[in-house]
């Protein structure tokens, strides 16, 4: 467990957001987006029951690559309209600077207007490859995606709402903007973590310390609430009753004791 996790010094982007240094970012990675949330509840100044994660249903087409963690870049699409292609070329050509503009690890969140009734995707194999070379590990859209396997092949991760097979008349709208996913109001420059339970949008100003909070819930649980349901065996109705409350008390102590926070338990 990483209950002792030595913090290295923050950097900030480019709007004065906090951004974590890559070796935190990939210890984040190895936790599943349950475990962060559960380290967030501790230290957010929101309402655990109403911020930060998808109110929405969305489907993880590669649960197989296991969690993605970036910062937000934005862009809303359209892909219904016609219209948007008659300045397709210079879209994409603008598009593509702001995406380079950005350090990463990115991950693209689209809005689709076109919602609830997708036709057509911003993804696909060349999209997948050309954002994996910008810095981009993934997508979440409201909308669609397509050439999964492909998709995959790039090491580019997909959160959205169905599959599809053309891309109609797509092509960014705009860009560098708040955007709404799965019920979710998303800003460039947010932490995101995502797999296959869905994913969290962190607030600005709550990243330092997510880590460690993850990571003490996590040993909190199988030190307490865990080891007592583990260690049933030989033990009577009563006596492993008795146990499991004493376990659910010292788990509470624990996160009080750390955050001032009862935790689940």
């Amino acid at each position: 467990m990483e209950a002792d996790i030595l913090m290295n010094p923050i950097e900030s982007n480019q709007s004065g957001t906090t951004r974590l240094p890559h070796a935190e970012l990939l210890r984040l990675k190895r936790w599943n987006t349950p475990t962060i949330y559960n380290g967030w509840e501790q230290i957010t100044r929101f309402n655990p029951a109403a911020e930060a994660f998808n109110l929405e249903e969305v489907f993880d087409f590669m649960p197989q690559m296991g969690p993605m963690v970036g910062y937000a870049i934005t862009v809303v699409i359209e892909p219904s309209n016609g219209d948007h292609k008659a300045q397709g070329a210079a879209l994409w050509s603008e598009y593509r600077r702001y995406v380079a503009s950005v350090s990463g690890p990115k991950i693209v969140v689209v809005q689709d207007l076109d919602k609830p009734r997708v036709i057509g995707s911003f993804w696909g194999e060349v999209s997948a490859n050309t954002h994996r070379a910008l810095g981009c590990v993934g997508t979440i859209t409201d909308g669609a995606i397509r050439d999964l396997d492909e998709m995959t092949n790039a090491g580019f991760k997909g959160l959205a709402r169905r599959l599809c097979v053309g891309h109609a008349h797509v092509t960014p709208v705009r860009w560098n903007e708040d955007v709404e996913v799965f019920g979710r109001r998303i800003q460039p420059g947010q932490l995101i973590h995502a797999d296959k339970h869905g994913f969290m949008a962190i607030p600005f100003g709550e990243e330092v310390g997510l880590l460690e909070a993850a990571a003490f819930m996590d040993a909190n649980e199988c030190n307490t609430v865990i080891a007592a349901a583990r260690g049933a065996a030989g033990q009577t109705p009563d006596s492993l009753l008795k146990s499991m409350d004493e376990a659910a008390g010292a788990f509470g102590a624990a996160a009080r004791a750390r955050f001032g926070r009862k935790g689940e338990w």
